[in-house]
Parts: structure tokens; C-alpha cells; sequence
């Protein structure tokens, strides 16, 4: 893969304070959150990769010409790559630090087997994000991408250098996630980047709709510099790059025991005991995971845990490849939420009576609320199966993984012309 430096554009941090201006990416705020980040900073980012004005597109051109020239977003003195570390504790108290770094990759079509999508794409927000593009010709916020090097020649050779230095910018978000960002723009230290990720296939771990906008950009631009995006890279070999399950939880009324009956037909289902705490229930998943297939229940007015064990017979019941029926979230969907439980595939897509949620305690939640009739709990993706997945040329169900922490957008900003 190529990988060049960014002629970067970066938020002048002796005229803003970096905790006014950051933002999460465009696709997780809501619109109370957008009002919150409005009323922050008149120079939040938010106001690029969100505008909220009737003219969003020209809008948000305005605003960022109109940083340039009063210098609250200004040049760095040489093309750089950015490295940061991002630092935060799990809800079982371990602490995290993931590390990686921004810059430039060409962009590649799928069908050269450089770049693999993992999950599907829709229209509407590629539509909206490439009419920002085409406004303010650039990119605003990063591609995730993860690689793969045994080696770790990057962590190893050219971070320790950077992370005894004073820190470009030193953050922390509204989820009390810490980001410290380091420039590097020492020739040599490229150089090795570059040839660390010269042989490496990209897995795009998070914004699939923002990579296909870039692609679509580059073949209607004829600027050299449109034919690069901005991503953020890291080491798939390094223990700190943890992925989330997104959980299902059924909202349409149906019968919590029907939901039940359904599930044995495919699955061994385990009661846990009365006693079982939330986190023992956690810990059995991630266990029998291992083995095989298994997913959690919990059931509207049932305070019982249940265990559910895919039969192994039940995978010949999928008419999909091989490699997908190795998938908890293949499983359930069609098995389960589309067999037996009726749901359509536009439903599914639209979230029409069920819910993809990020967060366990959302989960537990929607029961113990009585919001939901069933949630389904998932266990941690393997990054081997997403791998396995893609290389095959396949993607994942919808909403299948969770990379955390989310990439800040108003850390770096990539023009995309000279």
C-alpha cells in the first residue's frame, strides 16, 4: 500500500482550545449532541462535517475558508503523519491504550484486493458526504483502515522517539476517552512507515461510506492530490485493538416466549442459575464462544440469563458460503430474526422493530425497562473472522462490529489539491 505524509491543515491551538473544536464522526451525532458541539465553539468542526444550515454544503465551504483566513486553521510547516494514542478504561476497569497514526494511502478499487470492506454500504449518506467533498475539496475526517506487521516495526522503531515529546494535542472527548497526538515529520521515520506498509493489504474497519465517497471523488477530480485519502492506521497484532458487538434487541411485539421456542430449535439453550450475576452471564458467552457459536438472551419479564449454544447441525440450514456461516450475527439473522421471527431484510436495514446497540448496559436496559421483548447479547468479534471474511471477498452482516474508541474529526484536516 502507498502511503504518503499529509500537507496537512490543522486548528491553530494558540487560538482554540482542542476541547471546543473536536467532534466524533458525522454518523454518531445526534441532533441534541450537534446543538451541544454548536453552542461550544464557534469553530468547532462540527460545523464542516455537520452544518446544520439550509445551504449545509456552501455553508460549511464558507466556514472553512473563513477559518483559513482569520489563521484559526492554518498550514504545518512540512507534509506530516500524525501518531496518536488513544487512552481509556473498559467497564471492567482495564486500561486501554490503542496506537496508530494519520496519513495518506491511495486509494484503491476493491477488485485489486489492496483495500477489503468488511460491512455494506448505502446510497444516502455516500451521496451526502461526496457533495461535501466537492464543497470544501477535502478530507475533513479519517478513514479507519487496520494492517497487519508481526513485526511491529512501527511501534517499535519510530513511536518511542515521538512519545517522550510534547504532544501536538492532548485531549479528551465527551466519553472521557484520551487522545495525544504527536507530529512526525522527520524524513527517515516516513520513510519507515512507508516501507513497513509498502506490502500490506488494508482492512477498512470503519468508514466504509466515507472510502467509497473518496473513490467516487478521485475518479471525477483530476487532481493528483484527490487520488489519496485520509486514514488512520493500526496494527491488527497489537493486543490494545479490542472490537465491540453490537447487540440486537427485538422491539416489534412479539411474544418474549415465542422468541424463546424459536431459539431451541437451533440452539442449546442454557439457564443460568438464579444467583448468576450480569458479569458471570458475560463471561459464560465469551467462554463457550470460544468452542462454538454462542449468543446471549435476556427476555421481557424473565430475570433469568440464558446461554444459547448453536447446534452444530443448524449451520447446514444457511444457504450462505462456508465462511459466513462461521459468523454469531450470520446465525441469528437468518436463523432466528428472519425465519422465525419475520423479519424483512428492509426492515432489518431500516431498524423497524429491532435495534443495533453499541453498549451492554443499553441492552440490559431496554429489558429491564420493559422497551424491549428480547435483546440478544453478542460476543466479542474475532478479528481473524473479519479478516477471513473479507479476504474471501465477502462482507459482514450490517452493523456486526464496533471499533472504540470513534476517531476524533478536527485532529487533522487532508486538502485535496495543491
Amino acid at each position: 500500500m502507498e502511503i504518503k505524509p499529509i500537507n496537512a491543515v490543522v486548528y491553530n491551538l494558540e487560538k482554540v482550545d482542542p476541547k471546543d473544536i473536536i467532534a466524533p464522526p458525522y454518523d454518531v451525532i445526534t441532533n441534541d449532541y450537534l446543538e451541544e458541539l454548536y453552542e461550544r465553539s464557534p469553530y468547532n468542526i462540527v460545523r464542516l462535517i455537520l452544518n446544520k444550515d439550509e445551504n449545509r454544503y456552501d455553508s460549511a465551504k464558507a466556514y472553512y475558508d473563513k477559518w483559513i483566513n482569520e489563521k484559526i486553521l492554518i498550514n504545518t510547516e512540512k507534509p506530516s503523519i500524525f501518531y496518536m494514542v488513544q487512552t481509556y478504561t473498559t467497564e471492567s476497569g482495564k486500561k486501554i491504550q490503542r496506537k496508530g497514526f494519520i496519513a495518506r494511502n491511495k486509494i484503491e478499487k476493491f477488485e485489486t484486493g489492496k483495500i477489503l470492506p468488511h460491512e455494506y454500504t448505502m446510497g444516502g449518506p455516500k451521496a451526502d458526504r461526496l457533495k461535501l467533498t466537492r464543497a470544501v475539496n477535502a478530507n475533513l475526517s479519517q478513514i479507519f483502515m487496520v494492517y497487519s506487521d508481526d513485526k511491529m516495526r512501527i511501534e517499535n522503531e519510530v513511536a518511542p522517539k515521538y512519545l517522550s515529546k510534547k504532544p501536538f494535542m492532548d485531549v479528551v472527548d465527551d466519553n472521557g476517552v484520551q487522545h495525544t497526538v504527536y507530529i512526525i515529520d522527520d524524513v527517515d521515520d516516513i520513510k519507515i512507515i512507508q516501507e513497513t506498509l509498502s506490502d500490506k493489504t488494508l482492512l477498512i474497519a470503519d468508514g466504509h461510506h466515507r472510502y467509497e465517497t473518496a473513490m467516487n471523488y478521485s475518479m471525477e477530480s483530476k487532481d493528483p492530490e484527490a487520488q489519496y485519502v485520509m486514514s488512520y492506521f493500526t496494527n491488527a497484532k497489537d493486543d490494545n485493538l479490542i472490537i465491540f458487538p453490537t447487540h440486537r434487541i427485538i422491539t416489534k411485539d412479539i411474544e418474549p416466549n415465542k422468541i424463546l421456542e424459536a431459539s431451541k430449535k437451533y440452539y442449546d439453550v442454557v439457564k443460568m442459575p438464579g444467583n448468576t450475576t450480569k458479569e458471570e452471564f458475560l463471561s459464560k458467552i465469551e467462554e463457550e464462544n470460544k468452542k462454538q457459536i454462542t449468543t446471549g438472551l435476556l427476555l421481557k419479564n424473565d430475570n433469568s440469563y440464558y446461554v444459547l449454544k448453536l447446534k452444530e447441525t443448524s449451520k447446514d440450514l444457511i444457504d450462505m458460503p462456508e465462511v459466513l456461516k462461521q459468523l454469531d450475527l450470520v446465525a441469528l439473522q437468518e436463523l432466528i430474526i428472519t425465519k422465525e421471527l419475520g423479519y424483512t431484510k428492509e426492515e432489518q436495514m431500516a431498524q423497524d422493530g429491532i435495534k443495533y446497540i453499541k453498549q451492554e448496559y443499553e441492552a440490559f436496559d431496554a429489558i429491564k425497562n420493559g422497551k424491549a421483548n428480547a435483546s440478544f447479547i453478542m460476543a466479542y468479534p474475532k478479528m481473524k473472522d473479519i479478516l477471513d471474511v473479507s479476504s474471501n471477498g465477502y462482507r459482514m452482516p450490517q452493523k456486526s462490529t464496533y471499533f472504540y474508541p470513534k476517531l476524533l474529526s478536527g485532529v487533522v484536516i487532508n486538502p485535496l489539491h495543491k
